[in-house]
């Protein structure tokens, strides 16, 4: 009888022990990580395999994609919500920030440099602020021959966004940093465009993927050319 307990016990918990080990998508120490970001490589079934990893690509080429990965903001009729602060901003403008490509462009450098052909390096980061609600940015990278795969799954989104209306549960940017919190309105750009490979190319033109804010660049291009954003131009 004992015997057989025990086989109905693990008959019983072996199905959320399987469950628990499928929703543990890092299987490796973080690159870094603390309480408001971090970079960490991750296995993503939806993106498949055989990615040129591990990578080499240096601080300057890295600091040079990220410094032209550029949003453009919807127009509104309406202001945005006091706590997004997107009304202050001009309708395109980089990305990130001066101090973030600093952060990330080294340690995302490192993951690419560790991350196996089945790996995507991902990045993860929150705004906390007193009385306002909290917003995420968080996406990742892959490299396929001399193409740098950019991802924004979520680009300031607010963390206190409804829950999803099939599962009736919010969407945790820490654990999925793929997925997306609450739609994502702005459009993803590149600057300079003559970096950027054409959607036709490639996997793009795949109807099967799933939908993703991606853009693909030469990024060896953006260190034999200059790089001048739109606002520097006038």
């Amino acid at each position: 009888m004992k015997i057989a307990r025990s086989f109905i016990l693990f008959g019983v918990g072996l199905p959320f022990l399987l469950a628990a080990c499928q929703h543990q998508p890092f299987s490796n120490p973080p690159i870094f990580e603390d309480q408001s970001q971090y970079v960490r490589l991750m296995v993503d079934r939806s993106l498949g395999s055989g990615h040129s990893h591990p990578a080499s690509i240096s601080i300057k080429e890295m600091s040079s994609v990220l410094s032209g990965v550029m949003i453009e903001e919807p127009t509104r009729l309406l202001p945005s919500s006091v706590f997004s602060g997107k009304d202050n901003e001009p309708h395109l403008h980089p990305a990130f920030a001066t101090a973030d490509i600093a952060f990330l462009a080294s340690h995302l450098v490192k993951g690419l440099e560790s991350a196996r052909p089945d790996e995507i390096v991902t990045f993860y980061q929150i705004i906390q602020q007193p009385g306002t609600i909290d917003h995420v940015t968080s996406g990742g990278i892959f490299i396929d021959g001399e193409k740098l795969h950019f991802l924004l799954s979520n680009y300031r989104s607010p963390t206190r966004y409804p829950p999803d209306a099939e599962t009736m549960s919010y969407v945790d940017a820490r654990s999925t940093p793929l997925q997306s919190i609450s739609p994502q309105e702005a459009k993803l750009d590149f600057h300079p465009s003559s970096a950027l490979v054409p959607q036709q190319d490639g996997f793009l033109k795949n109807p099967f993927r799933a939908k993703r804010r991606e853009i693909v660049v030469w990024f060896k291009k953006l260190t034999e050319e200059p790089t001048s954003t739109p606002h520097e131009s006038h």
